[in-house]
Formats: C-alpha cells, sequence, structure tokens
C-alpha cells in the first residue's frame, strides 16, 4: 500500500512500502521568483521537518517552486535525484552526486520502484511529470495538468494533480488541472485523486499575484470525481489534502 503526505504547493512525500521518495519539497523559507520579492513570493505558514529516511528525491522541474534551493540544502547530498533535465542540472549545482536526468520517455529503477518520465509543462521548455509503479501501487503526478499524449491507459491507484486552472493574462493557464481532471479519470480509471499544486495555505504575495485567475474549485473538482462511476466500478476517492496528514491509498481493483 503507498501512502502519501503532502507539505504544500508541490511537495509530496511518497512512501511505497517502506521505500520513501520525496517530491519537488518546499519544506522551510521564502520562495521567491526572479527579479524579486516584489516580483512575486510566497511563504509557508509553518516549517516542515526533513522527513527521516528518505531514498529518493524526485523532481519534476527546474524552476525554484519545485526546485526549492533553501529546501534542497537541508536534504544529505548523498541522496540519489531523479528529475528533468533542467531540475538534474540544478541539483549537480546545488552539491547532489547521485543525480540521474530522464527525458520524457526515459525510465530509471530504483530497487523494485520504476519511474517512467512523462512529457509534462512547457515552462518553456518540456518539464516532467512521472508514471510510478511498486509493486505496493501505482500513480501518476504532474504539476501543472498537463497529460502526456504517450502514455498508456492503463488502471492506476491514485493520480497526483492540480484540480484548478491558473491563468494570466496574455499567457492564458499555465496549470491546467480543472481541464485536465477528466482526462486523467478517462485514461488512468483512478481509485483515488489527490488535489495538488494549488493547496497547503501558502501565502503569495508581489504584483505577479493581483493578474493571477483561478477556474475551478476543490468542490467542483470533487463532485466531478464522484460521478465517475460504473455499474462495476465505485467512484474514486477524492482528497484535497490536510497538509502533513498521510493518506494510505489502497490499491485499485
Amino acid at each position: 500500500m503507498v501512502a502519501a503526505t503532502y507539505f504544500g504547493a508541490n511537495g509530496w512525500l511518497l512512501d511505497f512500502g517502506g521505500l520513501r521518495v520525496l517530491v519537488d519539497p518546499w519544506l522551510r523559507g521564502e520562495l521567491v521568483f526572479p527579479p524579486g520579492r516584489w516580483f512575486f513570493a510566497g511563504s509557508l505558514p509553518r516549517p516542515w521537518p526533513v522527513p527521516a529516511d528518505l531514498d529518493l528525491l524526485l523532481l519534476t522541474q527546474g524552476l525554484p517552486d519545485h526546485c526549492h534551493p533553501p529546501s534542497l540544502a537541508l536534504l544529505d547530498p548523498a541522496l540519489p535525484v531523479v528529475g528533468s533535465v533542467t531540475a538534474a542540472r540544478r541539483a549537480h549545482q546545488l552539491g547532489f552526486h547521485d543525480v540521474t536526468a530522464l527525458a520524457p520517455g526515459q525510465t530509471h529503477q530504483l530497487r523494485e520502484l520504476r519511474i517512467r518520465a512523462t512529457a509534462g509543462a512547457p515552462v518553456p521548455q518540456v518539464e516532467n511529470g512521472y508514471r510510478l509503479d511498486h509493486p505496493t501501487g501505482s500513480l501518476y503526478l504532474e504539476p501543472h495538468g498537463y497529460l502526456d499524449p504517450d502514455l498508456p491507459a492503463d488502471p492506476l491507484d491514485a493520480v497526483i494533480t492540480p484540480v484548478v486552472d491558473l491563468a494570466l493574462p496574455v499567457a492564458g493557464a499555465f496549470v491546467r488541472g480543472r481541464q485536465v481532471l477528466p482526462l486523467l479519470l478517462e485514461r488512468f480509471r483512478p481509485a483515488a485523486v489527490l488535489a495538488s499544486t494549488a493547496g497547503g495555505d501558502v501565502r503569495f504575495q508581489g504584483v505577479l499575484t493581483h493578474a493571477l485567475r483561478q477556474q475551478g474549485s476543490c468542490e467542483e473538482a470533487a463532485a466531478l470525481v464522484g460521478a465517475d462511476r460504473t455499474p462495476d466500478r465505485p467512484p474514486p476517492r477524492f482528497i484535497d489534502p490536510i497538509p502533513g496528514q498521510a493518506y494510505r491509498l489502497a490499491p485499485s481493483a
């Protein structure tokens, strides 16, 4: 059985039967995007302790909200890292020794965990989502709501995804959770859907925040997921996660 713990924003701890994977951690310190705090900065409601007994650091993107330098500085540089090409480059710069870069379509095996990189968000280069398969469970995660058309339509135990759209004038939606959710339900028939990316009571400030527009809500997503049923299959479990709480994900039928 897989357990998932949310840290807010894009950060997760995934436990595959004792194999512990930390994803895109933002554990403490400010999150600042260039050119500075006046433009866009975020703060957590509380710092998080570094999870113990980690086996892998998994990074979807090289941007600061996925590859957060103050948080990564808290980790053992000997911890194995798997990331997108840009995230792997950043991990090397931050002093990690065992770093594997995956382009979409490539795979990596860590003991019994198979990691397949999928095509993710173009920000502007194409970054990664991941399909993770382990004897205890399988899941898909991608933080911006971009679904790789090459992924097979296999049932999964869980998907971790944004469920709202976030957009900027002219640029349009850069997080497409509301748009992608019906596609994920159809493609993967997941036993559970965990809302990500826009949660965790993270506070943002700066001029960019005034231009952000959100479409959709967790309530709307929960209703959509709850309606996704067939005569031989109950609807998926929808989880709007409470940060710090571990959720046990039962294997799908």
